[in-house]
């Protein structure tokens, strides 16, 4: 029997039952996360079978999961933002043992008339390593075979343009040398996964339609409307939670966040770019015969592909149902210029992103252009992420960035990931520190929670300022780069010296982003550091009278040749890194 969420009208609401847990919970601390087991290592005997879960949930007397540490009870974890970064999070959390409890401030997503906040029907998004790393250590295998069962791998990019001459073309711009993918996933789809494996935890609740309205994090308690058809007449219900730790993970316009900066000092900055992005649909071909089951793509489904320009850009992403969903970024003033005269929209099209409108008909252009909202983009950055033991931020409630790497959602799932690994780390440190459990488990939980905390911010805040920098500037690169020779040189070089030369280390800054689980100020750093290599490799050649010679050498004994260059190249990174 499916465990159902708890609604507003449900009767068992926590605001009818009546619980004595205010000075209970300001004793006790969090609960600290399974230490003896990594997510890889959990045997297959420890997850529990859909049947027995019922059988399972009643015996409370010991923890959820077997191997539960002496911390594990009646800790409760208050997820804000049933989105996947959300989601995920109180997956992992509930894997560990807490009593989860997901707030969310509209309706059950997984009903399609429910509005998603970004007021589009459906987003593609692309789903790479970090994002994969971060489910397959959620201890759910399952949760990756049904993601990976509804994705579409893209290869690289496919760039649409015209010759001089007028022709259509398209170039493929593979993303790594060596093969490797990201996936167009549907949002939807994967939120919903996540959300009926959550439904199935005997320790997880679902309140939909539950507006965060205050909180207290010193005294751990949350106050939340519950939002109803007659909240619209009058004033909405309002319900009182208590929790040992609070996730935000509520997005861009965070409620969690605005609570926390009455209580930590924050630093925070959000800036506007002047481009507003609208959706559009490429429809799938028309199978070859009645009897054709499989989607038909009317361009290749492996590829993201990009009409680019000097200062705008359309892109389209496959769907499996052989759609594509396309977004056009514009900037302000020609958005404006073009809602006031829509019909000229086909002949923008036809200027700029050539080829668009033998995809989308001019009239379905037109429409969808008036139908759908032009959004803007926002990037937010804020510091610190967590307030004392009680409080941390996910996802874009911490570092809401634009588009154009690709990293949002992956971000987002990656902070999961990191931050229970050094929740586990903690709970290992406290466990060789006090073996014999002696010590106030409540006060040592609440401590080693608060140091793990403190520790996830310095760990998370230059990374994922780093990736919002790099999201901007990869605007640039898709719109514009992507067609200069300078940009294709130096992908080609890296990816050359990354085959031909693997033990440098040496790969593209954006393989190192999408295909590893690098740190993004690490993968900064480095990216720079082989730019000024090849800057000085450059210089060197071009200065070097024995250029000449040395390309006589390479037509007769190349071998000898990538020796060589080898040695210069260890040279001149030993060189640059004393600089």
């Amino acid at each position: 029997m499916r465990k159902k969420s708890l609604t507003p009208a449900s009767p068992s609401h926590p605001a009818e039952l009546t619980r004595k847990r205010s000075n209970h919970h300001a004793r006790r601390g969090l609960l600290t996360p399974l230490c003896k087991l990594s997510p890889d290592s959990i045997p297959a005997a420890s997850v529990i079978e859909p049947k027995k879960r019922a059988r399972e949930s009643k015996r409370r007397d010991t923890p959820f999961w077997p191997s539960a540490t002496r911390m594990a009870k009646n800790q409760k974890v208050v997820v804000v933002g049933a989105g996947p970064v959300g989601s995920l999070a109180a997956l992992y959390a509930a894997q560990r043992g807490y009593d989860v409890e997901i707030y969310e401030l509209r309706a059950d997503l997984r009903d399609p008339s429910t509005t998603l906040l970004n007021f589009t029907r459906s987003i593609n998004l692309a789903l790479s390593e970090r994002g994969i790393n971060a489910m397959r250590n959620a201890g759910q295998p399952k949760l990756l075979e049904h993601v990976f069962g509804a994705t579409i791998p893209m290869r690289g990019r496919m760039i649409h343009g015209r010759t001089p001459k007028g022709d259509l073309y398209e170039a493929a711009q593979d993303y790594d040398v060596h093969g490797r993918a990201i996936y167009a996933v549907d949002r939807a789809g994967l939120n919903k996964r996540m959300l009926d494996i959550l439904e199935e935890m005997p320790n997880v609740k679902f309140f939909f339609s539950h507006k965060l309205t205050g909180a207290d994090f010193k005294r751990c308690k949350a106050w939340f409307e519950v939002m109803t058809s007659d909240s619209a007449t009058g004033r909405a219900r309002e319900i009182e939670i208590d929790f040992d730790l609070m996730i935000g993970a509520d997005g861009a316009h965070s409620a969690v966040r605005y609570h926390m900066m009455k209580f930590a000092r924050m630093n925070y900055k959000q800036e506007y770019i002047d481009t507003l992005w609208c959706e559009f649909q490429i429809k799938p071909a028309k199978p070859p015969s009645a009897d054709a089951k499989a989607p038909h793509f009317r361009i290749s489904p492996n590829h993201l592909h990009i009409w680019p320009g000097k200062n705008f850009m359309f892109i389209a992403i496959p769907s499996d149902d052989g759609s594509f969903t396309c977004t056009l970024f514009l900037p302000s003033e020609q958005t404006a210029a073009l809602e006031n005269d829509p019909s000229s929209l086909p002949a923008f099209f036809d200027k700029h992103f050539p080829g668009v409108t033998n995809l989308i008909p001019a009239d379905d252009l037109i429409a969808s252009f008036k139908q759908n909202p032009h959004l803007p983009l926002i990037s937010i950055k804020c510091s610190p992420y967590h307030y004392d033991a009680s409080a941390v931020l996910l996802g874009d409630a911490a570092h809401a960035m634009v588009p154009f790497y690709g990293q949002g959602m992956n971000a987002g799932l990656e902070d999961v990931r990191i931050l229970f690994s050094i929740l586990d780390k903690h709970c290992r440190m406290s466990e060789v520190n006090d073996p014999a459990g002696e010590a106030d488990t409540s006060a040592a939980a609440v401590h080693q929670r608060g140091v793990a905390l403190a520790e996830y911010t310095a760990n998370r805040v230059p990374d994922a300022h780093s990736i919002n920098d790099l999201a901007l500037q990869n605007y640039v690169e898709m719109r514009a780069s992507v067609l200069s020779p300078r940009y294709r040189l130096r992908k080609w070089l890296e990816e050359a010296m990354s085959v031909y030369l693997p033990g440098l280390g040496w790969q593209t800054k954006y393989s190192r982003v999408s295909f590893g689980n690098e740190r993004y100020s690490e993968v900064v750093a480095k990216s720079d550091h082989q730019g000024q290599v090849l800057v000085k490799t450059f210089e060197a050649l071009v200065c070097s009278p024995l250029v000449a010679g040395a390309v006589y050498v390479w037509w007769k004994r190349p071998q000898a040749v990538v020796g060589v260059v080898q040695g210069l190249l260890r040279a001149l990174l030993r060189a640059t890194e004393r600089v």
